[in-house]
């Protein structure tokens, strides 16, 4: 029988901790890489014909696209790839893959159809001025619900290498081509948009052309119950996790605007660096959890990864408080350096927990300790009343936000902890009975 030998490979690296510390590693350079061509596309604010107004809507902007629940999503396909590929029903996951593409346009199409029909009361509130760089954000938006679907898949299968291109080269889409269309064409918020959707589509087709082998396999049937008993409560523990990583900057933009709302969106993309320097740890340990446990096998790598977690995270906070006033300075205006550097400590310091807590949330749905959810989610609920009830009793102070942030994402992680640990000790119990 014939092989195809231009497809993707199905394998796994599965040795232990040399297999995890090089290939996290590679992710960490290619994150890394990545937010660092991204940030670039931060350089041309002062080429914007109105730098104050227009970047803090291109910053409201793309904090709408990082609430999509990306992070659900392609942990999602990474458990569904890794368990398909650990129990050899890679043709059910062939199924799974076309009927969530096809759902996913769908649902897209109907939000995108609502959005038009109320842009002007969308364009009204969140003071954007016109509505084209909502309507430019409409397709950014479905390609960030496909991207994280085929990055999953190659998490998921344990393909970092290609990962990790993907994830640079979607900087340097992000980089080149919205600098490219600011300088030459649309100095405002709209083409750094255009930028945004350039970058994002690199990394959607490299993860598509990836995973073509997976996808194209005559799908089978598969249990969608089932499915769904272990896709919702990822959903649900990861998208309390990404609203809590994005959702500020949606409050602070109905209340401000203008210098404060630059100030903040400045502190906002440094500061959710320090996360984006430890998430990688994460996303190598995940699948290999998922494996590990399809498989019955014992892992000890969540001490490992939450331990670097908390030292790079401290580092990392510690490192943008020393040199963020000469960032500030090189990239934006002097005249943001006093306002942007006295909100970073306390941003940078409300990653960290958060940070932490992404390790656990990590290891708990891998392990499918679906307890946590319930105190999560009533904690995100909570969150998503606090801070309209805080901005409106300190209407001029944008670090109280900041400390509400601070506040909850600390509690999200003691409460992962608390569930983490209770897992961890009822094992030992099961396994060792007295």
């Amino acid at each position: 029988m014939a092989t195809d030998t231009n497809a993707a490979p199905n394998t796994i690296d599965h040795k232990p901790h040399a297999a995890f510390f090089r290939q996290s590693g590679w992710m960490m350079i290619a994150t890394v890489a990545a937010g660092a061509l991204s940030f670039g596309m931060h350089f041309f604010n002062k080429a914007l014909k109105n730098p104050d107004t227009e970047y803090g809507i291109f910053v409201t902007l793309l904090m709408v696209t990082a609430c999509i629940p990306a992070t659900p999503l392609q942990t999602v396909f990474a458990q569904q790839s890794a368990q398909a590929l650990a129990t050899n029903r890679s043709r059910q996951l062939s199924g799974m893959i076309r009927m969530v593409w096809l759902w996913t346009f769908i649902i897209w199409l109907v939000a995108a159809v609502i959005v038009l029909i109320f842009r002007q009361t969308i364009v009204d509130r969140w003071q954007l001025g016109t509505a084209s760089g909502l309507i430019v954000t409409l397709p950014v938006l479905l390609v960030s619900i496909w991207m994280p679907l085929f990055s999953g898949i190659l998490q998921g299968r344990q393909d970092f290498f290609w990962l990790g291109w993907a994830t640079m080269l979607g900087g340097l889409g992000r980089l080149v081509g919205g600098g490219l269309i600011v300088i030459f064409w649309l100095a405002n918020a709209t083409g750094l948009m255009y930028g945004a959707l350039i970058g994002i589509g690199v990394s959607a087709i490299i993860g598509i052309w990836r995973t073509r082998d997976l996808w194209t396999q005559p799908p089978e049937p598969f249990d969608i119950k089932d499915t769904l008993g272990q896709v919702v409560p990822l959903m649900l523990g990861f998208g309390a996790f990404q609203f809590m990583f994005t959702s500020d900057t949606m409050f602070a933009k109905a209340f401000f605007s203008g210098e404060a709302m630059k100030a903040y969106g400045e502190a906002g993309t440094l500061s959710r660096a320090v996360l984006w320097l430890v998430t990688p740890l994460a996303t190598v340990m995940f699948p290999k959890l998922v494996h590990s446990h399809a498989k019955s096998e014992k892992s000890n790598l969540l001490i490992v990864v939450l331990i670097g977690t908390a030292l790079l995270g401290v580092c990392g906070a510690v490192g943008l408080s020393i040199v963020g006033p000469l960032v500030v300075k090189i990239v934006y205006k002097s005249g943001d350096v006093s306002s942007t550097i006295a909100l970073i400590p306390w941003y940078a310091t409300a990653m960290i927990p958060l940070g932490m807590a992404n390790v656990l949330i990590n290891d708990l749905m891998a392990r499918k300790q679906f307890k946590v959810l319930p105190p999560l989610l009533a904690l995100t609920i909570g969150y998503a009343f606090a801070q309209p009830y805080m901005i409106h009793h300190h209407p001029n102070s944008l670090i109280v936000i900041l400390q509400t942030l601070g506040a909850f994402t600390t509690l999200f992680f003691i409460i992962c902890a608390w569930f983490a640990w209770s897992a961890k000790s009822s094992q030992s119990n099961v396994q060792n009975p007295t």
